[in-house]
């Protein structure tokens, strides 16, 4: 499973990092977690506002910080 944070670096960027990785661990699963943070990617995604999260290239959130509780449903 590849997790995918888009954003530019931002604080509510790095928190969705963060918790996409403690939601990972709490889950017990394999998944690789990584940063987009070029604009075009981001844009290729048809994302328009950040922090967002993908899973597998489907993007699942945009626009907010998800919590840890909320991705572990997504997974």
């Amino acid at each position: 499973m590849k997790i995918q944070i888009l954003g530019t670096g931002c604080p509510k960027c790095k928190a969705l990092t963060a918790n996409a990785e403690a939601a990972v661990k709490a889950a017990g699963i394999a998944a690789e977690v990584v940063k987009v943070g070029k604009l075009n990617d981001i844009m290729a995604f048809g994302v328009m506002i950040t922090p967002a999260l993908a899973v597998d290239g489907v993007v699942k959130s945009a626009g907010k910080v998800l919590s840890v509780e909320e991705i572990t449903k997504i997974l």
